[in-house]
C-alpha cells in the first residue's frame, strides 16, 4: 500500500538524503499552509508546528511523493520515529492538496535557540 508524503528538507530531489526515496514516485511540489515553522537541526531541518502565543507561522515549500511500505519504514528509521524525533502525521497544505491526505515528518523535540529556516530549506 502506498501514502504520499510531503518532504521539505534532505529528502527533497538534489539533495542530500534523497536517495532514501529511490523507487518512489515523485508527484508534485507543494506548500503547507501558514501554521508551520522549519528550524536547522544541525544539517537537516524540522518542520514544526506552530503553537498559541508564537511567532506566527511561513508556508513551506516541499514535494510530494507516493511511497510504498518498505520506503515507509526507511524514512522511519532515517527520521528516528521510534526514539521519538519525528512523527508522521497529516501536514496542512495548500490546494489542490489540502483534502488529499497527505502526511509529513514534523519534528518533536524542542528547537530552542534553533535557527528559523524560513519557508525553504537548502544545504
Amino acid at each position: 500500500m502506498s501514502s504520499l508524503i510531503f518532504v521539505y528538507g534532505t529528502l527533497k530531489r538534489g539533495l542530500r538524503n534523497h536517495g532514501w526515496m529511490r523507487g518512489q514516485r515523485y508527484v508534485a511540489k507543494a506548500r503547507t499552509q501558514a501554521v508551520y515553522r522549519l528550524f536547522d537541526l544541525g544539517g537537516y531541518p524540522g518542520l514544526v508546528p506552530v503553537a498559541a502565543g508564537e511567532p506566527a507561522g511561513c508556508e513551506i515549500l516541499g514535494e510530494i511523493w507516493e511511497v510504498d511500505a518498505e520506503c515507509r519504514q526507511r524514512l522511519d528509521v532515517l527520521e528516528g520515529v521510534e526514539e521519538g524525533d519525528y512523527s508522521l502525521v497529516d501536514v496542512a497544505l495548500q490546494k489542490p492538496w489540502d483534502d488529499r491526505g497527505v502526511q509529513a515528518y514534523v519534528y518533536l523535540r524542542s528547537v530552542k535557540g534553533r535557527r528559523d529556516c524560513g519557508g525553504c530549506w537548502v544545504e
